[in-house]
């Protein structure tokens, strides 16, 4: 048997080796200094010219060895040997500050009960001004020593044995670029070195951050200063830019050779600290044609706070996100219902790490099950209801739309009745803005499923409501991904017309707005997120080849290959009947449609789920047509202009 190998220690850098001093040490250097700086404060303040201060030695003496006594207690009761303090920052010096000043006027008053009793003379009452002052440097000064004996040696190390450092230009001079050059400069390591700032505030121009960092310039100066320092890489800190800001800076940045990085929107980010490591490459989702919208986080715990909510979809792109936010809000219980095993493996996994004291129940089952939803309701009971199971794909739909029927209107019925007879008090529908005067099978299973909410909230008079997204950036068959295969491909980029516009939102958006619409519903309204102008679908696919540092026309071509059946040029927001108006939050409007007669349209669905089931395609099209106004008339005609070599876009828009 060979004999095993004793494993070695990694060395540590000899310059840095050298600087581990243990608290114990400066817990030696206290003792000796803290003392000190008693005796010289009555050196101070009697006799400038020798120590000898008369009739005040002893009190000197008495007062020394207290201050020597309660300060060193009041260091180790405020834990101040148990920091690292070649990483001393702001918390380190708080604490300094904190422990001289109550270890100042413990020593006081604790030195004038001491002196009363041994009949000593008392001491001037500027003494302890004086010993505040001389002890505060005694106890700081050892500890910023050793941060900056530390920092400088790390620098020399590092400049031995790491790679030669990239230039770093960083845009926004405020905290969170400050931060930035803080990171860069205590982490050389990083391999950074930063050359300066811009900032477009006209206040902040020739300033300087840091010791020794400039703002240089504006955004329009970017392309100049990034030749004229041999920029490398180019750092957006502005977590707050709106994004046309962020439009103008990257356009800028574009026309440079270096790389740009950005930190996460401010709704991202879930500690204040701001890391190098959080940069990110700029994503599309930063140039939406308006900034991130905020919800009321607060109204949102509140309700699901020791509730248990169940989420179908739990899987999906839309609902793991609605599960990470509403584990935060720390419910009873969170049942994860899906019919797909291995998505719900997936979130099920990633909940139980981060979140390991939250109950969780995953379930696969068919929300077209009647007797499987009842089993799982009567299981768990839930409280809320978030329903984000459905087929949403429009070109797959067009082509099984009988699947479409069964699961969007059929599990949306199946999971109403479930909660009406457990009394469950929210339910929210996941609709889209494609049920507004639908053309497609999927807007117009949407358009019932909305139908059926309204129905099941008029019966049972409980907080049942239906949020409209639109196009959700980054979910599952979205565009973008599609666009980045795409590119990954060698392209072309696909789009069906050049006059195609979407509304689009963020996956964290979508999530914020179905939790907030569950505490703003009363009952039959449907939610709608203010998202703006609708962005152009050629726009963005244009944001996307130049994102991926290519040209349009050179590297890569857009080819247009005509709209297909179920699609439109525009989606609405809002049906010509219905009547909106802002809810209490700015940014969420909500619909109402009047009454809707229960009986008809249960009559309707049941009609049409009997077509559905029994594969008879000609009377499902009819009961669609009579339950969604406006699906079967002919779809959009519009010329489309001739371009050679155009392929089909199977997953659409």
């Amino acid at each position: 048997m060979p004999h095993a190998t004793k494993r070695q220690k990694p060395s540590k850098p000899l310059g840095l080796r050298t600087l581990q001093v243990r608290n114990r040490y400066l817990l030696l250097v206290d003792m000796l200094t803290i003392p000190l700086a008693a005796y010289l404060a009555f050196v101070l303040r009697l006799d400038l010219r020798s120590v000898d201060i008369g009739g005040y030695s002893v009190t000197a003496l008495v007062f020394a060895g207290v201050a020597l006594c309660i300060k060193i207690a009041v260091l180790l009761k405020l834990d101040g040997y148990s920091r690292y303090w070649p990483f001393a920052s702001m918390p380190e010096l708080d604490l300094m500050v904190k422990a001289i000043f109550i270890g100042e006027v413990i020593t006081t008053v604790a030195a004038l009960i001491v002196l009363r009793l041994l009949s000593l003379p008392n001491f001037p009452l500027s003494i302890p001004f004086l010993d505040l002052l001389l002890s505060g440097y005694a106890v700081v000064v050892p500890r910023l020593l050793l941060r900056w004996l530390y920092y400088h040696a790390l620098k020399r190390e590092c400049k031995a044995g790491i790679p030669p450092q990239k230039r770093v230009l960083i845009v926004g001079a405020g905290k969170a670029g400050y931060t930035t050059l803080l990171e860069i400069n205590r982490n050389p390591e990083l391999g950074l070195l930063p050359m300066g700032f811009a900032d477009d505030d006209p206040a902040k121009k020739g300033v300087t951050l840091g010791g020794n960092m400039r703002v240089l310039g504006t955004a329009e100066d970017i392309p100049a200063l990034v030749k004229k320092l041999r920029v490398q890489q180019i750092l957006i800190a502005i977590p707050t830019a709106t994004a046309a800001e962020m439009r103008r800076i990257v356009s800028f940045c574009r026309q440079t050779p270096a790389a740009m990085l950005t930190l996460p929107g401010v709704y991202e980010l879930i500690s204040e600290q701001v890391q190098v490591q959080r940069f990110r490459p700029v994503d599309v989702t930063d140039l939406l044609a308006r900034p991130p919208v905020q919800t009321d986080g607060a109204e949102v715990d509140a309700l699901l706070n020791g509730r248990c909510v169940l989420v179908t979809g739990a899987g999906g792109a839309i609902g793991s996100e609605l599960c990470r936010q509403i584990a935060r809000c720390d419910p009873s219980a969170l049942v994860l219902l899906g019919h797909g095993e291995n998505s719900i493996y997936l979130i099920h996994n990633e909940l139980r790490e981060h979140f390991p004291d939250l109950t969780l129940h995953p379930v696969i089952a068919d929300v077209r099950d009647a007797g499987r939803i009842d089993q799982v309701f009567a299981q768990h009971r839930p409280e809320i209801i978030f329903h984000a199971a459905a087929h949403k794909h429009v070109p797959l739909m067009e082509i099984n739309p009988l699947e479409a029927v069964t699961n969007n209107v059929g599990g949306t019925r199946t999971l109403l009745h479930a909660a009406e007879t457990l009394g469950v008090e929210h339910f929210v529908l996941i609709s889209t803005d494609k049920a507004v005067e639908p053309r497609s099978i999927m807007g117009a299973t949407k358009h019932v499923a909305e139908s059926l909410m309204r129905v099941a909230a008029q019966r049972s008079g409980r907080a049942f409501v239906a949020v409209r997204f639109g196009n959700v950036l980054g979910s599952r068959g979205s565009v973008i991904p599609l666009f980045q295969q795409q590119i990954a491909a060698g392209g072309p980029l696909t789009i069906t017309h050049p006059d195609v516009e979407r509304y689009f939102m963020t996956i964290p958006e979508a999530a914020q707005l179905v939790l907030q619409a569950a505490t703003l519903g009363r009952g039959g309204e449907v939610f709608v997120l203010d998202m703006g102008e609708p962005v152009k679908i050629v726009d963005l696919a244009r944001d996307v080849i130049r994102l991926s540092g290519l040209e349009e026309g050179k590297d890569i071509d857009i080819v247009f290959t005509g709209l297909r059946p179920g699609e439109k040029l525009q989606e609405k927001l809002f049906a010509a009947g219905e009547t909106h108006t802002r809810s209490r939050h700015q940014k969420i409007f909500f619909a109402q449609n009047g009454h809707v007669t229960a009986e008809q349209i249960e009559e309707d669905v049941e009609r049409l789920l009997v077509a559905a089931n029994a594969g008879d395609y000609d009377e499902t099209m009819v009961q669609l047509g009579t339950l969604a106004p406006g699906y079967g008339e002919k779809y959009e005609k519009t010329e489309m202009p001739k371009v050679s070599g155009a392929i089909p876009n199977p997953m659409g828009v």
